[in-house]
């Protein structure tokens, strides 16, 4: 699924694109009732009646999500789910059959969004939707101290709680593992146990890890790709998130992965010992 770097590429790459245009027409596939949302509370209540004639006047980020910010306000809250992806055509390319909805620009061009999940709210809803409403603190706005406030206030494994939404929006697999690896903290370990010192490190090399990923457009381990079809090259960096088996590349030791909470977790155990 792409994480915080990943969604942050792609809303970068959104705005030249759409920031200040018009949508004229919107065609959307069949799809099942969890992967287009329009709030009852909308006239026509689909996206082909309700979008053409608003304009795109913001595009941000929230966690993994992607928030674009309409006339009239409404917002479209897209996220990714695992595959999904936001391709820019001409008009007179064809519709590929994995769209799940395409919108037609008043300028010459086309936004197409596949496999992933579109919601729309007025904005005076917005911020009640679960999956908003719940979302925790973004890694690279929370100081050190309130990092190690929320670690402290909470007796639960580390890497399951950076994975939780509601505790820090953003992280996923990647940067939890590289952070922990990078930290010398075992994934298993309790929040409250982990020394101020520690946390302060940990807090240091997640956002240093965000911030060097958004500026290598990301991580692509499969499929991830920006609006222009172009992949990242953070992966080229990654220490330990996916070398299973290879020598770690400060002690020489295995990586071992190893499954926490039902998720994967890479870690040197010689690195990251289990106190």
């Amino acid at each position: 699924m792409p994480e915080l770097p990943e969604v942050e590429t792609v809303v970068r790459g959104l705005r030249p694109i759409l920031m200040g245009r018009a949508i004229v027409r919107v065609d959307s596939t069949a799809a099942p009732a969890t992967s287009i949302v329009v709030s009852p509370s909308l006239p026509g209540g689909t996206l082909e009646e309700v979008l053409p004639g608003r304009t795109v006047l913001g595009i941000n980020r929230r966690g993994k999500n992607i928030l674009i910010s309409l006339s009239g306000d409404l917002t479209l809250w897209v996220h990714l789910k695992m595959t999904g992806q936001f391709r820019f055509t001409t008009r007179d390319e064809p519709r590929d059959r994995h769209d799940l909805v395409s919108f037609d620009l008043a300028r010459p061009g086309r936004v197409g969004e596949r496999f992933g999940r579109l919601r729309l709210y007025p904005d005076t809803e917005l911020w009640d939707q679960p999956g908003l409403a719940d979302l925790g603190p973004e890694p690279l706005e929370l100081p050190a101290e309130d990092f190690i406030e929320l670690c402290h206030g909470r007796h639960r494994m580390i890497k399951p709680a950076l994975l939780d939404q509601t505790f820090i929006a953003g992280i996923g697999n990647i940067y939890a593992d590289e952070a922990l690896f990078l930290s010398r903290i075992h994934p298993a370990r309790r929040t409250d146990s982990i020394a101020q010192r520690k946390l302060i490190e940990l807090h240091g090399q997640l956002q240093d890890l965000l911030i060097r990923s958004i500026e290598n457009a990301g991580t692509t381990i499969i499929n991830f790709v920006d609006v222009e079809g172009e992949g990242g090259s953070f992966q080229r960096l990654l220490q330990v998130y996916g070398r299973e088996g290879e020598p770690c590349v400060r002690c020489g030791h295995p990586i071992r992965r190893i499954v926490i909470g039902s998720r994967s977790s890479h870690l040197c155990s010689h690195c990251q010992r289990r106190r």
